[in-house]
């Protein structure tokens, strides 16, 4: 069998304090207005935020990209967190308002850079005075749109699925493990992600 690639938990806190580290020189003690991708974002967002330096307002979006109508057309619409409400439009109807705010879009993982992308150009539409983007795992070999993150943990030139760290395998299982691991398949992660303590 194939060698599975797994950060442990040390090498993964150890980069999520130094992302924190550099995004609060950054901000130099200015408001920061973060959205997270829910739900796989959780457990990133939740140590990152920890070691900004830093007011920060979160922001949480799903991937639930709807098409609706609107006057006898169909547009696309990206909504936020349980309220449904879309991203980069206005406190006026109830939403999110990032007007001048300087925004970072948090991802776990960037793999084809299709949603990111999406959310990205809806956010900006908002006129965020700057506009950022995230992610701990930047998958090179999978972009399908150009689009490279500000801020990335680690690279990784990887075409499988990964699991831990809030990602789950494909049996919904290894959300909860502190380290991330890769494997080519469901039941093959979920070994890795448990055994992941003894891997480098």
């Amino acid at each position: 069998m194939a060698k599975v690639a797994t950060y442990s938990a040390g090498r993964i806190a150890s980069r999520v304090k130094a992302l924190g580290r550099q995004i609060s020189r950054e901000a130099a003690g200015h408001r920061l207005d973060l959205v997270v991708t829910m739900d796989r974002s959780f457990m990133f967002a939740a140590d990152l935020v920890r070691f900004i330096d830093a007011p920060v307002v979160l922001h949480f979006v799903r991937e639930d990209i709807r098409d609706v109508q609107q006057s006898g057309h169909a547009r696309r619409e990206v909504f936020f967190g349980s309220r449904a409400t879309p991203a980069g439009t206005t406190a006026q109807d109830g939403q999110a308002d990032l007007k001048g705010r300087n925004v970072i879009l948090l991802d776990v993982i960037l793999d084809s850079g299709i949603t990111q992308d999406f959310l990205l150009r809806r956010i900006g539409e908002s006129k965020p005075r700057s506009l950022r983007l995230v992610v701990l795992l930047d998958k090179l070999n999978r972009r399908r749109v150009a689009l490279e993150p500000d801020y990335f943990g680690f690279k990784t030139a990887s075409k499988v699925m990964w699991s831990g760290y809030g990602l789950a395998a494909s049996n919904g299982t290894g959300r909860n493990s502190r380290n991330l691991a890769a494997g080519s398949s469901g039941t093959r992660r979920g070994k890795a992600v448990r055994g992941g303590k003894k891997r480098r």
